[in-house]
C-alpha cells in the first residue's frame, strides 16, 4: 500500500506544533469518534427485532455484536496503524467512506449470514473513531494533552452509550433498517464537515505497511506501561460488555420491557461520559495513575453492589440499575482517558500503533464480554452476569495498584 486515494484531496495546511486545536475543531473530532464508534452497537437493543427478521434464534443472533466488537478489533489492529504511516486526515477520510457504505449494506441485506459478514465489515470500518484520537492528541500541546483528549473522548463515550438510545427508539417507531439508514446519513454528513476542515498532519513514521505492522510486536515488548494498560483496560471492557450486550435480554425477561425501554438506559450510562473532561483534567494535575486507581475501584463497587439488585422489586431494581450504570461507567471510561495519557507519552511517533494496541485489547474484552455474558445469563441468570462483572474488574483494579504510573 503505497498511496491512499488522490480523491480525498484537497489537502487542507496543517496546524503548527504547538498550536491548540479551536474549540469547534474539537467539537468536530469528538462528533466523528462518537457517530463512527456508534455504529457497532446499534445492534445491541434491537437483537429481538434482528433475529425475528432474519429467522436466527436468540442463541445465535448474539454473534451480530460479537462478530461487529472483533472486526473492529481486528480493524484497529491492522488498519489504525496506517495513521503514522499517512496523513491522518486521507486515512480519516477514506474510512468515512467506508463506513457510510458499510451501514447502508447493513439497512438492505436481508438474510442472517449477509447480515453477520455485513457486521464483521461495519466493526473494521468503524475504526476511523481510533484515528480521530491519536489526531487530537497530536495536534494538543502536552500540558493540555490529557484535557484535549478528554473532551474528544467524551464524544467518543457518548456515542457509545447513545447509540443504544437512538437505536431502540428509531427501530421501535420505524423499524431496524432505519437505524442503519439514518446512521450513514449522520456520517456522510461528519465526513463532509472533516472533508471541509480537518488539517493535514505529516506521516510519524513513514515506512513500509509490513514495517508499521511488525514494529507493533516490539512496541508491545517494550513498554510495559502499555501492556499494563491494555490488560486492565480489556477486563474492564470485558465486564462492561457483559453488562450492555445482555441487558436487553434481562430486561425483556424479567420486566416485559422492549427495545425502547432497554435503549433509554444508555441515558444513564451516557452520564458516564462527564468522567472523560473531568479525568482529562485530573490526569493532567494529579497524574493518569491516580485516576485509573480511582476508576477501576468504582466501577468494582457498582457492580459488587449490582448483585443485591436480583432480590429487589420491580421499580426499585430499575433505579438502582440505572443509578449503578452511571457509575461504572463514569469508571470505565475515567480509567480509559487516563489510560490513554499515559499511552500516548510514551512514543509521540508511534501514537496511532500504541492507540491500536491499546483498543485491541479493549476491544477483545469487548468480545469475550458479550459472549461470556450471553452464556452466563442463559445458565447462571443475571446474578451470574453480574459476579462476573465484578470479578473482571477486580482484577484490573489490582493491576492498576501494582503499577507504578
Amino acid at each position: 500500500m503505497s498511496a491512499l486515494p488522490s480523491a480525498i484531496e484537497p489537502r487542507q495546511p496543517a496546524l503548527p506544533a504547538e498550536s491548540m486545536p479551536s474549540p469547534s475543531l474539537i467539537t468536530l473530532m469528538a462528533a466523528s469518534t462518537g457517530l463512527a464508534v456508534a455504529s457497532i452497537y446499534y445492534s445491541q437493543p434491537i437483537l429481538a427485532p434482528l433475529a425475528s427478521d432474519l429467522h436466527a434464534g436468540h442463541g445465535r443472533i448474539g454473534a451480530v455484536p460479537m462478530l461487529t466488537q472483533l472486526g473492529y478489533a481486528t480493524g484497529i489492529l491492522l488498519l489504525t496503524p496506517l495513521g503514522d504511516r499517512f496523513d491522518r486526515r486521507q486515512v480519516i477520510l477514506a474510512k468515512f467512506v467506508l463506513l457510510v457504505l458499510t451501514l447502508l449494506l447493513c439497512s438492505v441485506v436481508s438474510a442472517y449470514e449477509p447480515f453477520l459478514i455485513a457486521s464483521a465489515l461495519l466493526g473494521l470500518a468503524a475504526t476511523l473513531a481510533q484515528d480521530v484520537v491519536p489526531m487530537a492528541a497530536a495536534l494538543s500541546p502536552a500540558a493540555h494533552r490529557g484535557r484535549i483528549v478528554g473532551q474528544v473522548m467524551t464524544g467518543l463515550l457518548l456515542g457509545i452509550l447513545l447509540s443504544r438510545v437512538l437505536s431502540g427508539f428509531v427501530a421501535q417507531a420505524f423499524g431496524w433498517r432505519w437505524v442503519y439508514g439514518s446512521a450513514a446519513a449522520a456520517l456522510m454528513l461528519a465526513g463532509l464537515a472533516c472533508w471541509r476542515w480537518l488539517p493535514s498532519l505529516p506521516p510519524a513514521a513513514p515506512t513500509t505497511y509490513g514495517a508499521l505492522l511488525r514494529s507493533l510486536g516490539s512496541l508491545w515488548r517494550r513498554q510495559p506501561a502499555l501492556r499494563r494498560a491494555a490488560i486492565a483496560q480489556g477486563l474492564l471492557a470485558m465486564a462492561f460488555s457483559a453488562f450492555w450486550s445482555t441487558l436487553a435480554v434481562m430486561l425483556h425477561q424479567r420486566f416485559g420491557l422492549g427495545s425502547a425501554a432497554s435503549g433509554s438506559f444508555g441515558l444513564a450510562g451516557a452520564a458516564g461520559a462527564l468522567a472523560a473532561p473531568l479525568a482529562g483534567r485530573l490526569a493532567d494535575r494529579r497524574g493518569p495513575g491516580v485516576v485509573t486507581t480511582l476508576g477501576a475501584g468504582l466501577t468494582a463497587l457498582a457492580f459488587v453492589a449490582m448483585s443485591a439488585t436480583t432480590g429487589l422489586e420491580q421499580g426499585a431494581a430499575l433505579v438502582m440499575l440505572a443509578a449503578l450504570a452511571i457509575v461504572f461507567d463514569f469508571g470505565v471510561q475515567a480509567v480509559l482517558v487516563a489510560h490513554q495519557t499515559i499511552v500516548y507519552a510514551l512514543e509521540p511517533a508511534a501514537r496511532s500503533r500504541l492507540n491500536a494496541l491499546l483498543f485491541t485489547g479493549i476491544f477483545i474484552g469487548m468480545a469475550s464480554g458479550a459472549a461470556a455474558g450471553s452464556l452466563l445469563l442463559a445458565h447462571a441468570g443475571w446474578i451470574g452476569v453480574t459476579t462476573f462483572a465484578a470479578l473482571a474488574s477486580t482484577a484490573a483494579l489490582v493491576l492498576r495498584l501494582t503499577a507504578r504510573e
